[in-house]
């Protein structure tokens, strides 16, 4: 005698995400929701999108820093002033990498020598972080390259491509006397 226990009956398979419901037509919301999910896509790929991240976030350490509780600030008075001061200028520069990516070099350079004045100037640079992520960010920004479209084809080339596919006749070697 066995004991297994009792099989339950298979379970309706629900359509996954990549499917069309059961009617045979995709959700509405799920087709904007991939047409908005594209098309941010594609517009973050045309700027430095990580390097803004990272130096708006190393903005944001700066700048919050000095605003935790007395306790845990290392420095206060001017210094916190700096900080802010400092993080503003560093959240600007996310802002510029972002929505002007021809000024990317520029932005870049700034956000470096921020993040790095930042080190004297406020709570040693955000504890480090705010100083590394915005130091991470400008070079990011100054080194981003935008994609270089794909060459096109043209007749000339094929022409060339179609004489080196062309089987080549073969050659006779003489035995060297004329």
């Amino acid at each position: 005698m066995s004991t297994d226990p009792p099989t339950d009956p298979p379970e309706p398979t629900r359509p996954t995400e990549g499917t069309s419901s059961p009617e045979g037509t995709a959700s509405p919301e799920r087709t904007v929701a991939r047409g908005a999910r594209a098309a941010f896509r594609r517009w973050r790929r045309t700027r430095p999108f990580w390097a803004a991240v990272w130096t708006g976030i190393g903005g944001f350490v700066i700048f919050f820093l000095p605003m935790a509780p007395l306790g845990k600030i290392l420095q206060v008075g001017v210094g916190g002033i700096a900080g802010m001061a400092g993080g503003i200028v560093l959240m600007a520069m996310a802002l510029l990498i972002l929505l002007l990516p021809s000024q990317r070099h520029t932005a870049g350079v700034l956000a470096v020598i921020a993040g790095v004045a930042s080190f004297p100037l406020s709570n040693l640079g955000g504890l480090f972080v705010g100083m590394f992520l915005s130091v991470l960010g400008g070079s990011m920004a100054f080194a981003w390259l935008p994609e270089k479209p794909a060459k096109r084809t043209r007749g000339l080339l094929r022409r060339d491509r179609a004489a080196a596919e062309a089987p080549v006749p073969p050659v006779s070697v003489g035995s060297g006397t004329a």
